[in-house]
């Protein structure tokens, strides 16, 4: 049975193979060569701007500072406000 999350993981899948051979129109490759190393750094690249999507709503949010380090780097942290609220108890 397919649910709707096991198609949008299917999606993402083929979206990852489709774009790697948008950039390597040339490539073939047995399922286990795809699955080693078409999908790995396909994922490694989705996966960082749905974090660093994350982390820029976060900031417009309050919930995290950005800082920047001397090289450019963005350095992400627990607003200060945040940081000192007393926290709830664990439920």
């Amino acid at each position: 049975m397919t649910t709707p999350a096991s198609v949008g993981d299917d999606r993402e899948v083929e979206s990852a193979v489709l774009a790697y051979l948008d950039r390597h129109p040339g490539a073939s490759d047995t399922l286990d060569g795809i699955t080693q190393w078409w999908l790995p750094r396909q994922r490694y690249v989705t996966a960082r701007a749905r974090i660093e999507n994350v982390l820029v709503r976060l900031v417009a949010d309050g919930v995290l500072q950005q800082r920047q380090l001397p090289d450019g780097t963005a350095l992400y942290a627990l607003d200060a406000v945040r940081r000192a609220a007393p926290r709830s108890p664990a439920s």
